[in-house]
């Protein structure tokens, strides 16, 4: 199996994913430049965190007319794993790969920091290392993460179990307080209706490795090299 980690202009957490699949999973792992049209054969794709095109106009809409774009896009229309994460996610709703959008966090602040998100769907690509209501300590580091959805693809979301993470308190539930930058229904992560795709606010590449104070975000890389395995 190999990875590909797509690299923006503005992109400042491609060498942390790559460094954690890479060095601490062990995976076969390169880096895909947003100018170039070849996948190099990866069997995922993975939208780093990061400020790309330095979030001009707004967060991600820059980097969706990026060259290398189509081919992700084809890549996940054909059911390639394609994982966005906090600006990776914000891209693929640009693309429409994903529905809805990003709105300024509720406070107008930029918020970096470590939040508790709940495990909705643990059959999906990307949770199937961890279990339904499992509570996750992963940190944001993001001024655009409120999500918000028209209140019927709210409905479809909940329907298709596409809602994937929730921002909850260390006890799995939720509230206002835990829910920090005001995302409707609390939802901190979503995959589109085939499964194949999802993006995620927080960061699980800073949430790998015991010393940073979470190993929980190794739970969605594994959970892709479980189902590619």
């Amino acid at each position: 199996m190999k990875f590909g980690v797509v690299i923006f202009p503005g992109s400042n957490c491609d060498y942390d994913t790559f460094y954690v699949l890479k060095s601490i999973l062990g995976q076969d792992t390169t880096f895909l430049w947003h100018k170039e049209h070849d996948l190099k054969n990866v069997d995922c794709v993975i939208l780093p965190g990061g400020f790309s095109y330095g979030d001009y106009l707004r967060s991600g809409a820059i980097a969706k007319f990026s060259p290398f774009m189509q081919e992700v896009k084809e890549f996940a229309i054909n059911g390639g794993i394609v994982l966005g994460i906090c600006n990776g996610f914000q891209v693929l709703m640009e693309l429409g790969l994903l529905p809805g959008a990003m709105l300024r966090n509720k406070n107008l602040k930029f918020l970096c920091q470590f939040v508790h998100i709940r495990l909705e769907n643990d059959q999906t690509i990307f949770t199937n290392a961890g279990r339904k209501g499992q509570v996750l300590k992963i940190p944001i580091a993001h001024f655009d993460g409120n999500y918000y959805a028209p209140p019927e693809t709210i409905q479809k979301l909940e329907k298709n179990n596409q809602i994937i993470f929730r921002y909850s308190d260390a006890e799995g539930r939720y509230n206002e307080e835990a829910t920090v930058n005001g995302s409707m229904e609390s939802i901190a992560g979503i995959s589109n209706e085939t499964g194949n795709v999802m993006g995620m606010m927080p960061h699980p590449e800073r949430a790998s490795e015991a010393l940073l104070g979470s190993e929980d975000g190794k739970i969605i890389f594994q959970s892709i090299i479980n189902r590619l395995g």
